[in-house]
């Protein structure tokens, strides 16, 4: 097992997708409870179109992702707080008009391309030398995170009374947008668009089963993505398999796990 660690690739996506995948896990425990969980499959689709613009304006990937997607979070808040479109429709509406303008450009620009089909469906190789940078953004999303906690608890469970207490709400909801938005764009070259949100979802359900409590279920959240992350790339890698459907069966199993043993109890 030790000569894995020998292949720079291998070493490079296990330390982007742990990071990635903490994040994701931490942040996932929020959006489940706001009922808000699909906003991670939504900004991956948005991703998806903002990567094939950049693929046929022929500038790089991220440089035009991130933007667009932080926009794309923003959007998405506002919609849920002012409009009668609310929650999953929001994100139903304009996860389908990204991927649509995604295909559509790149049919207009000639077509799939091996990046593209990478940041679609993921691929171990797609990490490259700047990996360290989304290690180090993924450290910052998770600092953040544990900076602004207290406030992220009590904008989770009971909007008003944290408006009526002198939160700042509407900044608070900003932030979790734009943590969310990261680390979707950072998560998209290893797992895939179409399996990005499975990091959102599948740890925080799993950590639910087994505690109601907020704060466990974050840390166990957040264990959980780690080690299902490292078996799903460890499979993928001796398998040959695709390592976004690896991670994301890998979190599949272990929910079904936790559920089962939680209806044991």
């Amino acid at each position: 097992m030790l000569e894995l660690f020998s292949y720079t690739f291998l070493t490079r996506a296990l330390a982007v997708g742990l990071a990635v995948s903490v994040c994701a896990a931490l942040l996932g425990i929020s959006l489940v409870l706001k009922r808000y969980s699909m906003i991670g499959d939504g900004l991956s689709h948005v991703g998806f179109g903002a990567l094939a613009l950049g693929s046929a304006l022929q500038l790089a990937p991220l440089t035009l992702a991130v933007p667009i997607v932080i926009a794309a979070a923003f959007w998405l808040l506002r919609l849920r707080e002012n409009s009668r479109v609310k929650g999953d429709a929001a994100i139903a509406m304009i996860s389908t008009v990204s991927l649509a303008l995604g295909v559509m450009i790149l049919s207009l620009s000639g077509g799939m391309n091996a990046d593209v089909n990478n940041y679609l469906f993921g691929s171990i190789l797609a990490v490259g030398g700047e990996w360290w940078l989304s290690v180090l953004v993924c450290v910052g999303v998770i600092l953040l995170y544990l900076l602004f906690y207290p406030h992220i608890f009590a904008i989770t469970f009971d909007e008003e009374f944290a408006r009526a207490s002198g939160l700042r709400v509407g900044l608070c909801q900003m932030l979790l947008s734009l943590l969310t938005a990261v680390t979707v764009v950072l998560g998209m070259r290893l797992m895939g668009a179409m399996l990005i949100s499975g990091l959102v979802i599948f740890p925080a359900l799993s950590a639910m089963q087994l505690t109601r409590r907020f704060a466990t279920a974050t840390a166990l959240a957040a264990v959980i993505a780690f080690f299902s992350f490292a078996a799903g790339l460890f499979l993928s890698f001796w398998l040959d398999l695709p390592t976004g459907a690896a991670v994301v069966l890998c979190n599949a199993a272990v929910y079904f796990l936790a559920r089962t043993c939680s209806g044991w109890r």
